[in-house]
């Protein structure tokens, strides 16, 4: 579980608290039942009524992206994907039908499916690339949500700044309206910010992350499938998978790669 955006929003809460209000005693003047209304409530009306109903059954599994990890053991795909293609050369792409069981990535799973049911190249080549458009469709939308969040929410803090400047200039006459008025003028662009700052953008920003990280390693995947259909060369094929890790990690995977040979040569 990634709990760092939590401990992020309740750390930036804090700092807000001790460091911006100047003391605890002035929390009261922050909380404002109308602009909470008008900033958070409008705002969540509006995406209501930009979004059909089957998204909102959809979004809290997205959100789960945000807060639980997705562990992602790439250099471990690639040992695999290495361990198919050894055994493919050995025995023939239908030994493979064997090995599906122990394949835990559906992603994976279905391309070597593909290639061992001798379907062409360039069919599994668009099966895998259409699999992987749809995910970035996907992704794309939902973190499209967060973004126009952060867009509404902003406008209507706007919109309440305009309500109070209209309320107080139209009453200037009654000096105990003028209070209230300029409250709501200046709290409500403070929620907005809040509300976009402390709740959209990290969540936009970490969505992009996971995405960028799952489409890279489904990348790593479709490229190694074809290449087991291909028959590559096993060797070959590692220097190719692996130029998609960082470069410390790709030294780690060649030392322990060289170790394991070591071993087997041992043995």
């Amino acid at each position: 579980m990634d709990l760092t955006g939590i401990i992020g929003l309740i750390i930036s809460f804090a700092l807000m608290l001790f460091f911006g209000l100047g003391s605890t005693s002035n929390i009261p003047l922050f909380i404002d039942v109308p602009s909470i209304a008008i900033v958070v409530g409008c705002t969540a009306m509006c995406l209501v009524c930009s979004y059909p109903p089957g998204f909102w059954k959809t979004l809290p599994g997205f959100l789960k992206m945000y807060i639980l990890v997705q562990e992602r053991d790439l250099p471990g795909t690639i040992n695999t994907i290495i361990s198919l293609a050894e055994r493919g050369r050995r025995e023939g792409l239908l030994a493979l039908d064997n090995s599906l069981e122990d394949i835990k990535d559906p992603f994976l799973k279905k391309g070597i499916q593909l290639a061992v049911d001798a379907i062409d190249r360039a069919v599994i080549e668009n099966v895998l690339e259409v699999e992987m458009e749809k995910i970035d469709e996907r992704h794309k939308f939902n973190i499209g949500f967060f973004e126009n969040m952060g867009a509404v929410a902003p406008a209507f803090g706007m919109f309440g700044t305009m309500i109070g400047l209209i309320l107080m200039l139209s009453n200037m006459n009654d000096p105990t309206t003028i209070g209230p008025a300029m409250a709501i003028c200046l709290i409500t662009t403070f929620y907005g910010l809040i509300l976009v700052n402390t709740v959209a953008v990290p969540i936009i920003t970490k969505l992009k992350i996971r995405h960028t990280e799952e489409m890279a390693e489904k990348r790593v995947i479709m490229d190694g499938v074809l290449a087991v259909q291909a028959g590559e060369n096993p060797k070959v094929m590692m220097y190719k998978l692996i130029s998609h890790l960082d470069p410390s990690t790709r030294a780690e995977f060649e030392a322990a790669r060289e170790k394991g040979k070591g071993k087997d040569e041992d043995a």
